[in-house]
């Protein structure tokens, strides 16, 4: 498929190229994850005012899972509680922290009028797949056991994230839905990895090489799967997953310059197949990331407001 880059895209594309950053797949990973953590002071927007942020600690086998609370100025409350959207950090499961995406975490509750949890899962290669999938589920249950004290609604609880991100928020759909829950209200699937196979067209094409390259996508793959097997499971893959009725509604984003741009559009036409409400959107004139980028991508914003106005119809 012809990508044509955005000017904007194209700019901030060329200004990393020119800026000599070394490829994450070089680095090792605590290398990789400062690099990435640097990276958001020139591309995030000013992080809008909120009435609270609140660090949390939610109880696991393996110890604590860090998180962290966002509650806007004027949430949509009814009866006292507001609706709330757990929240999972893209980064490949290597990289990427509460910090990382901490203004976008903010511009969703301002936009969305809800409260949102960002959850920080272990991280690969220390922590090896299913680590990140297990984090994500037992965190949206443990919000939804203690919705009432955090000020939400359990029934209006949605999750999200941004690649790997997305790939974590649909496992936690399925994984509540073949539990029997807890009620998901929503699932916000941005540029989702849905599938490890990784033999879309998109994968494959030297236009959706871009930041995200092909090369950093095995790295990525390699350092969080434990061997080749681990791409059939719908918890690492869940495009996997042979059924996806039932789930609840989603919002799925794509990018153009994307690796992930064909899985992703597969795996809303697959949700649409089985009966599930989607909102589908897609950049053309993008790379993967960007949805972060709001100081110098505007795409980014109205990304952001649009997906606002979805979480608000959600009830």
């Amino acid at each position: 498929m012809p990508v044509v880059l955005d000017p904007d895209a194209a700019a901030v594309y060329r200004a990393f190229q020119e800026a000599g950053r070394p490829a994450y797949e070089t680095l090792t990973a605590p290398e990789a994850r400062d690099y990435y953590l640097q990276a958001r002071f020139a591309t995030n927007p000013e992080p809008p005012e909120l009435a609270r942020v609140t660090s949390l600690a939610i109880p696991a086998p393996h110890g604590e899972i860090a998180a962290r609370l966002y509650v806007p100025n004027e949430p949509r409350r009814h009866n006292g509680l507001s609706p709330a959207l757990g929240f999972f950090h893209g980064g490949g499961w290597v990289i990427g922290d509460l910090d990382s995406h901490d203004v976008v975490c903010r511009q969703l509750a301002v936009s969305g009028a809800l409260s949102v949890i960002s959850v920080d899962y272990r991280l690969a290669p220390e922590h090896k797949f299913p680590a990140a999938a297990d984090d994500a589920i037992a965190a949206t249950r443990w919000i939804a056991a203690n919705a009432r004290e955090l000020g939400i609604d359990a029934l209006r609880l949605s999750v999200g994230g941004d690649s790997a991100g997305g790939n974590l928020a649909a496992v936690v759909a399925l994984a509540a839905r073949d539990a029997g829950g807890p009620a998901i209200a929503g699932q916000l699937l941005i540029y989702p990895a849905t599938d490890f196979a990784m033999t879309h067209g998109s994968h494959s094409e030297p236009e959706t090489s871009v930041l995200l390259t092909h090369s950093v996508i095995r790295w990525f793959r390699d350092h969080y799967l434990n061997g080749i097997a681990d791409l059939h499971d719908w918890r690492a893959s869940p495009a996997r997953a042979q059924d996806l009725a039932g789930l609840p509604p989603a919002y799925v984003l794509t990018a153009g310059a994307d690796p992930l741009r064909d899985e992703g559009d597969e795996y809303a036409h697959r949700l649409k197949q089985a009966g599930v409400s989607v909102a589908y959107k897609h950049y053309p004139g993008q790379f993967h990331g960007f949805f972060t980028m709001g100081k110098l991508l505007q795409q980014a914003n109205v990304a952001v407001s649009e997906i606002g106005t979805w979480l608000k119809g959600l009830g």
